[in-house]
């Protein structure tokens, strides 16, 4: 009898899997698309906007004359308007992020051949471009209602990377609310109480005038460093070891919001 070989069954072209985007594609398309969902969201980039101006037009005007009537506060409190503007920036990050997993649109991205985080890391870069322009924009109105910086360009240089470094934190931080949060409304409630971290430091006023059990936490918290350091570089004022403290403190949220937004995306992302 005859034994015969059977050919060995190949599997069709159609089963191979598809190849990964390489470099960095995929952040640049979820970058384009958070822009885009920010263009469309038009109330929330105005409100985050307009309420900081709001804000630095009534501590002038209204509160201004009497905290100081010689009428310096504005350079006092623009600095700490700048962060009050990141603040409600980024917060809208927690709102999309936590949309994004209700919708189901990250389980169709992970069918995808991207990187899981990309979509992360999209609404993040996309919160920060927003800010920056929103921040350059409060600055400019407070050039109108009598601020006058006096630094440097190479403190200027220094101001905007800080500035970015602190959105960026913040926006990672909001986004791994997002993430951590059950709803859009339950991220915006809990994004909502990072907002008033400001007007518990020396953002408004100074720890000094403080009530003596108050001034440990505004002198200790993350926001009196950083926006001490903002106001010596706008103010070319010396800056001691404030600038350190607020790089480290940038570093230390960046670098926990990063690992708890990964942890509760594989987590969440692993249920559904």
């Amino acid at each position: 009898m005859n034994a015969t070989l059977a050919a060995p069954r190949t599997a069709p072209a159609s089963a191979s899997p598809r190849p990964r985007l390489r470099g960095l594609t995929a952040e640049s398309v979820f970058v384009g698309r958070s822009l885009r969902h920010s263009l469309r969201d038009g109330e929330s980039l105005l409100m985050a906007i307009l309420l900081p101006v709001m804000l630095m037009l009534m501590f002038t005007w209204v509160f201004g004359g009497a905290i100081d009537p010689s009428g310096a506060y504005v350079d006092y409190v623009v600095p700490g308007i700048i962060l009050t503007c990141a603040g409600f920036g980024a917060s809208s990050t927690a709102v999309y992020v936590a949309n994004d997993m209700r919708t189901g649109i990250i389980d169709r991205f992970r069918t995808m051949p991207v990187r899981a985080g990309a979509v992360l890391t999209g609404h993040v870069v996309a919160s920060v471009l927003r800010n920056l322009i929103a921040t350059a924009i409060v600055i400019g109105v407070g050039i109108l209602v009598g601020f006058r910086p006096r630094a440097t360009p190479l403190e200027w240089i220094a101001l905007t990377g800080l500035i970015a470094l602190y959105i960026l934190a913040i926006t990672y931080l909001f986004a791994a609310i997002g993430l951590a949060a059950g709803s859009p409304e339950g991220a915006n409630g809990y994004g909502f109480i990072l907002l008033f971290l400001p007007y518990l430091s020396s953002a408004f006023v100074p720890v000094a005038s403080m009530p003596d059990w108050l001034q440990p936490v505004a002198a200790h918290q993350p926001i009196t460093p950083i926006v001490e350091t903002i106001r010596g570089l706008l103010t070319d004022a010396p800056l001691g070891g404030e600038a350190w403290w607020a790089i480290g403190w940038c570093l230390a949220i960046l670098l926990v919001a990063v690992t708890w937004g990964a942890w509760l995306f594989r987590r969440k992302a692993a249920r559904r």
